[in-house]
């Protein structure tokens, strides 16, 4: 019998977490080595339906991660290494939790998916760029999306007891892909031979021991009664190894002010505002008259954006039937350059460093949204260098041609690549990839305001309506939108906004994630006798053996 797919849940999914909040993972400190120990209580799922076993895990459990993740950075600046551990004896992770996906919607899986894939790319991009090593420490059973997230660590340790294994399981067990980007790390990241990636990843039963590492698939294999002294000893050797800098002050990250109404929510600079029947949301941007420099949650730019990923979030979620998000703006220019010039002149700092990262971050959030995104540019907006990456991450910009009102944008140092989309490129690169001497003609009038005729010439705009027609070709053109498929349109999206070479993100989630996508609905996987749906159960699956 067919596993009925569930609907959302009626209460929305929040986003927002603590550590005091945790029901998952358990957070502790000592000196510059943090542990992150996974504890996956198995009768508290987000949704009623499914046990997470084993330490499976849900969104639930991924925001947890992600909340930490986060924290690690901003609230403990001390902080060198982050061992990934179990706290449950002979079981590191179990993966996603298979019954939670079988029971899913097409589109919660997909999402939670994207959500998991941002999370492991988050910890890359903390040792990446703030100098934070990621141990995984696997004490047991290491399978699926377990993998996968000890692939996203720098080093992954498993403890060699003839029992505990490494695999990635999906493809014979479930007939679908290891979904968080473990196909990629593979052959990407870790250098695992092809043909070596083509047997692990069709063994059910995975992997042990020193043939795991030999393979490439594991970085060092302890005995059990060595691997906690191992392990520890090599987090401390990390530590030790780490460049001295100043740490800075910790920085505690607050929970985000905001009012929730009938058809959207309100924070201090961002406002939310859903039309169901129309199936677009507008999403506003406020810049307050001055900013100053503070090192606390309070600091706008840093403000700003942690509103924005939660209202993008809430909408990927909660409102999946709106498709078209229109982005607005007010306030001062001036602000918004300022606030640029603090980000560019103060960025040795640790804590402007981490700001300019987490404002990339959240706008990757966006590039990898499917919805389509408008950006109306109108007298009064600011969307001026790191807000005007967000409209430079829209499908299209309209700017009105009102030069009586006065009607500008700008640009500053944060749109020369100090926000890079998910290959590495900026969204001005991206725009003009066939015409680089127009990306820096455009750089070239950075700090000036410029008017849209001026927008217009530089290429930075899609159309410059004047005030006449501004207001029947926003309508005609957000009708003619909502009108489209929306399937259709999230290829088409997915396809355009990525010009350039390929890197292992670009690839995990432009195209794993499209194969999954389409996996996700073939009766081979999700049918009512397919190897997801059949899970568990002891009946065989039965498979379609055309290949399409």
């Amino acid at each position: 019998m067919e596993i009925a797919a569930t609907a959302l849940p009626t209460v929305p999914v929040r986003f927002e977490t603590s550590p005091d909040a945790y029901r998952h993972w358990k957070l502790s400190f000592d000196g510059p080595i943090a542990t992150l120990a996974m504890d996956v209580q198995e009768d508290e799922p987000l949704r009623p339906g499914y046990e997470l076993k084993l330490n499976s895990y849900d969104l639930g459990v991924d925001i947890e991660l992600a909340d930490a993740v986060q924290r690690i950075r901003f609230e403990h600046p001390e902080t060198r290494v982050v061992v990934v551990r179990s706290a449950k004896p002979n079981v590191f992770c179990a993966g996603a939790n298979i019954y939670m996906l079988g029971s899913s919607t097409h589109g919660w899986k997909v999402n939670f998916c994207k959500f998991t894939n941002e999370t492991r790319c988050s910890i890359e991009d903390a040792s990446r760029n703030s100098g934070i090593r990621f141990v995984a420490a696997l004490n047991g059973t290491t399978a699926g999306g377990g993998y996968e997230l000890a692939l996203a660590c720098d080093e992954i340790h498993l403890i060699d007891d003839g029992n505990s294994a490494v695999s990635l399981p999906e493809v014979p067990l479930l007939g679908v892909l290891p979904g968080t980007g473990g196909l990629t790390r593979l052959v990407d990241k870790r250098k695992v031979r092809r043909d070596r990636a083509d047997v692990f990843c069709t063994l059910a039963e995975g992997i042990k021991g020193q043939r795991a590492a030999q393979w490439g698939l594991v970085d060092a294999v302890h005995p059990r009664s060595k691997f906690e002294e191992k392990v520890a000893a090599r987090a401390r050797e990390l530590a030790s190894a780490a460049p001295e800098t100043d740490c800075g002050a910790a920085v505690r990250l607050d929970p985000l002010r905001v009012e929730f109404f009938s058809n959207g929510r309100r924070y201090d600079f961002v406002t939310l505002e859903v039309d169901t029947k129309r199936r677009i949301a507008a999403i506003s941007l406020r810049a307050p008259e001055s900013v100053k420099f503070v090192r606390s949650c309070e600091f706008w730019p840093l403000q700003i954006f942690r509103e924005l990923d939660d209202a993008i979030l809430h909408l990927r979620a909660n409102e999946m039937e709106i498709g078209t998000v229109v982005f607005k703006s007010s306030g001062p220019i001036d602000t918004v350059l300022a606030a640029d010039r603090i980000l560019e002149d103060e960025r040795g700092d640790r804590f402007v460093r981490e700001v300019r990262l987490f404002i990339a971050r959240v706008l990757r959030r966006i590039d990898l949204s499917s919805r389509s995104f408008f950006a109306l540019v109108e007298p009064g907006s600011c969307f001026a260098g790191s807000l005007f990456e967000i409209a430079l991450a829209s499908d299209r910009i309209y700017m009105k041609d009102d030069p009586e009102a006065g009607n500008f944008l700008a640009l500053s140092a944060m749109n020369g690549g100090a926000l890079p989309m998910p290959h590495g490129l900026s969204r001005l690169q991206v725009r003009f990839l066939g015409v680089p001497d127009d990306c820096t003609r455009a750089m070239g009038r950075m700090g000036e305001k410029l008017d849209a005729g001026m927008a217009d010439g530089l290429g930075l705009v899609t159309f410059a309506p004047d005030d006449l027609d501004w207001d029947d070709e926003i309508r005609i053109a957000l009708e003619e939108r909502v009108a489209l498929s929306p399937d259709a349109l999230t290829g088409l999206e997915a396809n355009l906004r990525f010009a350039g070479a390929e890197n292992a993100d670009s690839k995990i989630y432009g195209r794993l994630s499209a194969w999954q996508n389409w996996i996700f609905i073939r009766p081979n996987a999700t049918g009512e006798r397919g190897a997801l749906t059949m899970y568990g159960k002891p009946e065989r699956p039965i498979l379609d053996m055309k290949r399409v």
